[in-house]
C-alpha cells in the first residue's frame, strides 16, 4: 500500500460517505463528479479493496469503508485544527476558533456572548459547533467546548462555570385549558414533551421521577431546541433551562419543588492551547457571558 496518499483523497472519502455517492460529494467539495470518482478508485486501489458498493441507490459503505471512517474523520480534524492555526499568525487578535456547545446553549445562551466578542476582537472568526454530541477536543473537533459534564479526558483544561437548573415549563394558554398539575402523578394526564431516543440525560431522570421515560411522551423529539420550541408553542408540558424558560413571559413553571435537575457548566479546552492568545480571549469571554447567564438565572 502506497505510504503518501493524499489528504484530498481521504477527503472525498468522507464526503462520499456523508452524500452517499459521487455527485453529492462533488457538490459538497466543489470538485467534479469525475475527480470524485477518480480520488476513491485511487484509494481503493491503495488499500487492494473495495471501500463502497455501487449501486441504483447511490454508494454503499463496505466493512472496510466503516473500519477507516474514525480514523478519516480524525485527519480531517487535525487538518481542520492546523488550518485554523496558521490563519491566526501573526499580529493582532485574529484567526478561527471552534467552539462547541449543546443545541440549546449554543442557540440561545451564546449568541449574546458571541456578539460582546466579536465588537471587543472584530478580526476573531468563531466556529459555533451547535450539538449535542460530545465533541473530541483531543481530535481537534474543537478548540473550546461547553459542557453539562465534568470533562475526564486529561490533557484539557477545563473550569467549572456554576450550575445551570432544568424544570417543568409549559404555556400558561396550555395550563388554562388543559389544567395545571398539583403532584408528580398528575402529569400522565397532560402532553408530555420528551426525548425519542433514551439518553443518559434521561435515564438519570427516570430512576429518580419513575413516571419520565419514553413511553409517556406525547411529542418526541432528540432536538432540545424542537423541544423547547414545542413547549413555547403550546404542544405541552416538558424540560427546558429555568434561565432560558424566564425569558419568556408567557412560560410558566410547573411542580418546580417537586422537579428540579441540576446541571453543572463547564467550559474546556486542549492545554496545547494554552499559550494561544485568540483561544484564551474566546475561553474567557465565554466564562464570564456564561457566569453572568447563570447568576440571571438564580436571581
Amino acid at each position: 500500500m502506497a505510504s503518501n496518499l493524499n489528504w484530498e483523497l481521504y477527503r472525498t472519502f468522507l464526503a462520499v460517505l456523508t452524500e452517499g455517492s459521487l455527485s453529492g460529494a462533488a457538490r459538497a467539495l466543489g470538485i467534479t463528479q469525475p475527480t470524485a470518482g477518480r480520488h476513491v478508485v485511487a484509494l481503493e486501489a491503495a488499500f487492494g479493496q473495495p471501500l463502497f458498493t455501487r449501486s441504483p441507490a447511490g454508494f454503499l459503505p463496505t466493512e472496510a469503508a466503516r473500519a477507516l471512517r474514525g480514523h478519516a474523520e480524525a485527519m480531517r480534524s487535525t487538518a481542520a485544527a492546523l488550518e485554523r492555526a496558521a490563519a491566526g499568525q501573526g499580529d493582532g487578535m485574529r484567526g478561527v476558533v471552534r467552539v462547541s456547545a449543546s443545541e440549546v446553549v449554543g442557540i440561545e445562551v451564546l449568541p449574546p456572548v458571541l456578539a460582546q466578542l466579536r465588537r471587543t476582537h472584530p478580526e476573531l472568526v468563531v466556529e459555533l459547533v451547535a450539538t449535542n454530541r460530545v465533541q473530541d477536543l483531543l481530535q481537534r473537533e474543537a478548540d473550546i467546548a461547553v459542557r453539562m459534564t465534568q470533562p475526564q479526558q486529561e490533557m484539557l483544561i477545563a473550569r467549572r462555570i456554576g450550575e445551570t437548573e432544568v424544570g417543568l415549563h409549559a404555556r400558561a394558554d396550555y395550563l388554562d385549558a388543559s389544567g395545571t398539575p398539583r403532584t408528580l402523578a398528575d402529569l400522565p394526564q397532560f402532553a408530555l414533551i420528551g426525548y425519542d431516543t433514551v439518553t443518559p440525560f434521561v435515564r438519570e431522570a427516570t430512576r429518580k421521577w419513575p413516571f419520565w421515560k419514553r413511553e409517556a411522551f406525547a411529542l418526541r423529539t432528540d432536538s432540545d431546541v424542537a423541544q423547547f420550541a414545542m413547549i413555547r408553542a403550546g404542544c405541552g408540558i416538558g424540560a427546558c433551562q429555568v434561565g432560558i424558560a424566564r425569558r419568556d413571559a408567557a412560560l410558566v413553571r410547573v411542580l418546580p419543588r417537586a422537579f428540579a435537575i441540576r446541571l453543572p457548566v463547564w467550559i474546556t479546552m486542549h492545554e496545547d492551547l494554552r499559550g494561544n492568545r485568540r483561544c484564551k480571549a474566546v475561553f474567557d469571554a465565554l466564562a464570564s457571558g456564561l457566569d453572568a447567564y447563570l447568576a440571571s438565572a438564580r436571581a
